[in-house]
């Protein structure tokens, strides 16, 4: 059997040099030189990392794969994840790594055993898009764990604080003030939030968010900001439940936290004989796919899905050549997007 040992005399570094740095056999070191299954993930990336501090060239095959990097993603019914992780395999791929795509729930399996299946593949790292790191009831120790496993991995969306992996993220809190803004130039005096459960970071920020420039623009107490925030499931039917209570309270303009709610508003809107954006505006957030040809076209926040793909994939390229990424996250500007759902308020609601 070949092994890709370089000899000494050259001056570079040689497998043996790697395997005592490491500590382990010169066999267990070669097995990862050359891609080879048959050793526990932790052990393969140390090596990996004492063949990038000592130099030693690895035996590349023109095209072959380099391994293998998860994808979690929260599902696959919300247009905007299976976007984001589009974006990420695509960039993936250019970098000669094949992604494996974990979305939650997937048949009942939780996010801790994709992971475990991923690492008893021999996986590279992990791309975690607005996982349980973006929910503040759950467990953080599970990143804690990977990091001292040396696994690489990157947040996408969502991240608590303080951070263990390298993050990026939108401006939540920004963008929907920007959207509370749109509607208060537009006359809307009465303004609503379309909001997911508050466990989760983002819909914290959103909700922070609006509050604040309700405040601003309007200088609404908050306890008046607060009676115009409306709690649904991340689903059309939760959305427009929520809208459905806002726009019986009277609200002309809604900022729904997604474009999925967004589209449940409107149909709460069209439920009370009302037209949209003619009595109420709704804007969305994301730009999910087909949203410019929805009925209206949807006003929304743009998620620069592509942009933040290339950052969170460069943290990690970062992370697999044995560099540190520093723990900060990446804040990225969500764009208004202006289309049909928003419009002048009604001239009897600024009576």
């Amino acid at each position: 059997m070949t092994t890709s040992t370089t000899t000494g005399s050259t001056g570079r570094a040689r497998l043996e040099d790697v395997a005592a740095r490491v500590g382990v056999s010169v066999a267990t070191a070669s097995r990862v030189a050359n891609g080879r299954p048959g050793v526990a993930a932790d052990v393969r990336q140390a090596v990996m990392t004492a063949m990038d501090d000592l130099g030693y060239a690895r035996p590349e095959r023109p095209g072959a794969a380099r391994g293998q990097v998860g994808v979690v993603i929260p599902d696959l019914v919300n247009p905007i994840f299976p976007a984001m992780a589009q974006a990420v395999s695509t960039l993936l791929a250019r970098e000669r790594y094949v992604p494996a795509l974990c979305p939650l729930p997937g048949g009942g399996i939780t996010e801790d055993e994709h992971v475990q299946m991923l690492l008893d593949h021999q996986v590279r790292g992990v791309v975690f898009v607005c996982a349980a790191h973006a929910d503040l009831e759950a467990d953080q120790e599970r990143y804690a764990r990977l990091r001292s496993r040396g696994l690489p991995h990157v947040f996408v969306n969502g991240t608590r604080r303080p951070l263990t992996a390298p993050s990026v993220a939108v401006d939540d809190a920004g963008a929907v003030a920007a959207a509370v803004r749109h509607l208060v130039e537009l006359g809307h005096e009465r303004v609503g939030l379309v909001v997911g459960p508050d466990r989760f970071v983002p819909n914290r920020l959103k909700a922070e968010g609006f509050r604040r420039a309700l405040a601003e623009h309007l200088g609404a107490a908050p306890a008046d900001a607060d009676r115009r925030v409306a709690v649904g499931t991340h689903t059309v039917e939760g959305g427009r439940a929520a809208a459905g209570a806002l726009v019986d309270a009277g609200c002309t303009g809604l900022v729904c936290v997604s474009d999925v709610m967004a589209l449940g508003a409107v149909r709460a809107v069209r439920s009370r004989g009302l037209r949209v954006p003619d009595d109420v505006s709704v804007t969305g957030f994301d730009d999910s796919p087909l949203m410019a040809h929805t009925d209206p076209p949807l006003t929304t926040l743009r998620q620069p899905v592509a942009e933040m793909a290339e950052a969170a994939v460069d943290a990690l390229m970062t992370q697999l050549t044995g560099r540190r990424a520093p723990l900060q996250e990446v804040l990225f500007t969500a764009e208004l997007v202006l289309r049909g759902s928003t419009a002048r308020a009604p001239e009897r609601s600024r009576a």
